[in-house]
């Protein structure tokens, strides 16, 4: 098959199964890998080779590591060290230590359990960094914490890839070893020196060229430079990128960085992932179904179970080490290079390897869909199983505020240096959590209850902050106060304006957007560092907010009907840019 041909496959693939996995929930990393074992060997056999794919999509991996790195400044990498070293070597020591119990259960040398168990300890950078990604999870407390662990990982591959031959044949190979770490970590420092040193001034001058195509090459060709220089020591590649995207996340040329690898990094993590599903070895399993489905399965249980404690140890909540341990629980895609090692020393039975083999590429296919059932199983108890609501025994409250989040605290703030009386409640006992921290008292509970309401004092009550960040629950709670509690005077945050015409609907008047004033005042900022005078900035900041408050009105109107609505918003455009430049002519007259 052509190159073009098995082009033809993989894209074939990937968009008939990618959107399909998507809609019904399972996330694209599926997608990719169901794709790949449709196309592989062991399926319908379009591609006989996944090696070759193998090797070429690990660029996908390289460059997400290096993007990673990007976005991590190095005072955000010394922020995480307490995650990085204690949770990520906690959750490896602990892990390897265990796999290596069990190995020796199973009647392996010290040895090869040791180095097994650690080989089994590591996850898949590639697909949780995806997973996080695509879940918009990535900055959350367990998704930083997740990343630190796999970063740790990686860190400790390092001397590993040294180690492991010195554990085989100590006299024959220990000074090569223990070269090759030295060189490891030459390789590294080189790497943070020439990125503090060279890298700026190289992308100052290929930018000064304003060639896009320059840009992007010279950024591939440093990327796939220090990957060269990593795996030519026997390290990752994708460590070394990740080091390399750091010392360049505080550059003037980050964002144009990223935008022209995004393209690149999509299609070969693709690409990746269906080459991981194409090594998925069926005819194995199809021998041993049960046993091998039974062994991934108590792999990922007893993994998840070591990350879980490991973050609780670590001050984790409850959900965000339940989150973590089932995201990172799967296999590594660098187990394959420990087990690789491990065959070519002959330090155990190639069955074995070919087992485990199986077993972590298994795993990775397996783990968003346990992600999955998981969230479901979640969902479906919090409806089942009624939260235990705390009870509210202030009853003379002048204000009530629903939802504690950035916008309900500043009401609370000002209320307090007043002694305004009032009473908060909230729906996120992580928040609440927090925000007691700090001394703020505030009350575990459902704003669109009628009976929770009732205990705020809502019948004597004369003003209601509706901060709810839920859209859905923000409608449902103001529908339930104008029905039940007409004597409070509802002041709305809306998300947006569509969340804005749902409550107009309802007959609340008054609304804010929740990022308009700053939006403005922002951009009046800006107006006043052009070159604005103070007056004009204002005059055009304040025809802007009342032109749009008339909008918001006229909109409203027509909110349902498609055409009408553009309409309307063009013709508001067009009204707007018509006042300010007469505002301009009339200044301009004045001079």
């Amino acid at each position: 098959m052509t190159f073009v041909e098995q082009s033809l496959v993989f894209f074939g693939a990937t968009i008939v199964l990618v959107p399909l996995f998507k809609k019904l929930g399972f996330g694209s990393v599926l997608g990719y890998l169901i794709a790949g074992i449709v196309v592989g060997p062991f399926g319908l056999g379009f591609i006989r080779d996944p090696e070759i794919v193998f090797h070429f999509s690990e660029l996908g991996v390289v460059l997400l590591l290096f993007m990673i790195g990007i976005e991590i400044h190095p005072h955000k990498l010394w922020a995480m060290r307490r995650h990085l070293v204690g949770l990520g070597g906690t959750q490896v020591i602990s892990c390897t230590l265990l796999f290596m119990l069990i190995g020796l259960f199973f009647d392996l040398s010290l040895t090869v359990a040791v180095v097994i168990g650690f080989g089994l300890s590591l996850s898949s950078t590639a697909f949780a960094v995806q997973t996080l990604t695509e879940r918009n999870q990535f900055n959350t407390e367990f998704g930083r914490a997740s990343f630190s662990i796999l970063l740790m990982q990686d860190l400790f591959a390092i001397p590993a890839l040294a180690i492991i031959p010195v554990l085989a044949v100590t006299e024959q190979v220990n000074g090569m070893s223990w070269n090759g770490v030295a060189a490891g970590l030459a390789v590294i420092v080189l790497i943070i020196v020439v990125g503090r040193f060279l890298m700026r001034p190289l992308f100052r001058t290929v930018a000064s060229m304003r060639s896009r195509e320059l840009f992007t090459a010279t950024t591939l060709f440093i990327v796939l430079g220090v990957a060269s220089l990593m795996q030519k020591v026997g390290l990752s590649a994708a460590l070394g990128t990740f080091i390399a995207g750091v010392l360049l996340a505080d550059s003037e040329y980050r964002h144009e960085l990223e935008t022209n690898l995004e393209p690149f990094k999509s299609i070969l993590l693709g690409l990746f992932f269906i080459a991981v599903g194409m090594s998925v070895k069926l005819d194995l399993i199809l021998q041993q179904p049960l046993l091998i489905l039974l062994l991934t399965l108590g792999y990922l249980f007893v993994k998840a179970g070591v990350i879980y404690l490991a973050g609780r140890i670590f001050k984790l909540q409850h959900n965000n080490s339940k989150s973590m341990a089932l995201m990172i629980a799967q296999g590594g895609e660098f187990a394959f290079v420990i087990f690789g090692i491990v065959a070519q020393l002959k330090m155990t039975p190639e069955k074995t390897l070919s087992l485990l083999t199986v077993i972590i590429t298994l795993s990775m296919a397996l783990n968003p869909l346990l992600n999955f059932i998981s969230e479901k199983i979640s969902k479906f108890a919090q409806k089942e199983i009624a939260p235990r609501y705390d009870e509210i025994d202030d009853q003379e409250a002048m204000v009530i505020i629903a939802g504690f989040g950035r916008f309900g605290q500043i009401f609370s703030r000002i209320f307090r240096a007043q002694n305004i009386s009032f009473v908060a409640i909230d729906h996120d006992p992580t928040q609440i959590e927090l925000v007691r921290k700090f001394g703020s008292k505030v009350y575990y509970g459902d704003a669109s209850r009628k009976d929770i309401l009732e205990a705020a004092g809502a019948a004597k009550a004369k003003y209601f902050i509706l901060a709810i960040d839920d859209v859905e629950a923000s409608v449902k709670t103001a529908k339930l106060i104008k029905e039940d509690f007409p004597n409070l005077k509802i002041f709305a945050r809306a998300r947006n304006r569509g969340h804005a015409f749902d409550l107009m609907q309802l007959g609340v008047k008054n609304i804010k957007r929740e990022v308009f004033d700053s939006s403005v005042y922002f951009a009046k900022d800006l107006l006043l560092d052009m070159g604005f005078s103070k007056e004009k900035a204002t005059t055009l900041i304040d025809k802007f907010k009342i032109h749009d408050e008339i909008m918001l009105e006229e909109q409203f109107k027509v909110r349902d009907d498609d055409k009408n609505f553009v309409s309307v918003s063009s013709q508001g455009a067009a009204q707007l840019a018509q006042v300010l430049s007469e505002d301009e002519k009339q200044s301009n007259i004045s001079r």
